[in-house]
């Protein structure tokens, strides 16, 4: 029996999801099963503000150790969380193709962001975001928060926060399903996102057997783009 390829992956609902995706279309390139490998990050445990603790590598440090550890042969990444510099000792062997690149507001009546009432309450974690919302909707209060989709967009839907700004690419990789809530749309020309966005990266080691790597036409180079 041809042995499983051990994909690594976070905890998370959304990154478990992403990885199944991932982990469906490599077996049937790779013609291997491939088993999931829940891996921890600091990330997931550390509740502190992104701000305060830095999100560079935040989410990717953890899942590189058990990598070189030898605990999984792959691992799925936001390419988004990852670094820019990519370690000499590592690949970026694929990139499925890109998701929405957009952020979204989500909130309760509809209204769109930048007419929420002086004192609304939009919750995002995310420097950059922060930053933005502040210009969008300056009368609004940005609240820093942590915590997966589920949990925010349960706090808009009780009134805790009047908006929640999230990733278009992961509420359409989890099925999209708002509750009834309401999504806007937040242009790219106006309101930019993080460079990556939307976009998975499967990553392993520089010299890894040519069986783990997923096949590409460009497999001369050292990044492989798989679509």
């Amino acid at each position: 029996m041809t042995a499983a390829l051990r994909l690594g992956t976070r905890r998370s609902a959304l990154a478990q999801t992403q990885s199944g995706l991932v982990a469906a279309a490599l077996e049937k390139v790779a013609g291997r099963p491939v088993e999931l490998v829940p891996i921890v990050s600091e990330g997931d445990t550390n509740r502190a503000s992104l701000s305060e603790i830095g999100g560079q590598g935040i989410f990717a440090t953890r899942l590189r150790e058990a990598l070189r550890a030898g605990e999984c042969d792959l691992l799925v990444h936001s390419l988004k969380d990852l670094p820019t510099a990519v370690p000499d000792d590592l690949v970026i062997a694929a990139t499925p193709a890109r998701e929405d690149a957009r952020d979204v507001a989500i909130t309760r009546i509809g209204r769109p962001l930048h007419e929420l009432h002086r004192g609304a309450r939009v919750g995002t974690g995310a420097p950059r975001r922060i930053a933005q919302v502040g210009i969008r909707s300056p009368r609004a209060e940005v609240v820093d928060i942590r915590g997966n989709v589920d949990s925010r967009l349960e706090r808009v839907a009780t009134g805790d926060l009047d908006a929640v700004i999230l990733a278009a690419a992961g509420l359409s990789r989890l099925g999209g399903d708002l509750g009834g809530l309401h999504r806007e749309d937040l242009g790219l020309s106006e309101w930019p996102t993080a460079p990556g966005q939307g976009a998975l990266a499967v990553e392993t080691s520089a010299d890894a057997p040519r069986s783990c790597v997923p096949p590409s036409p460009r497999s001369t180079t050292r990044t492989r783009v798989w679509r």
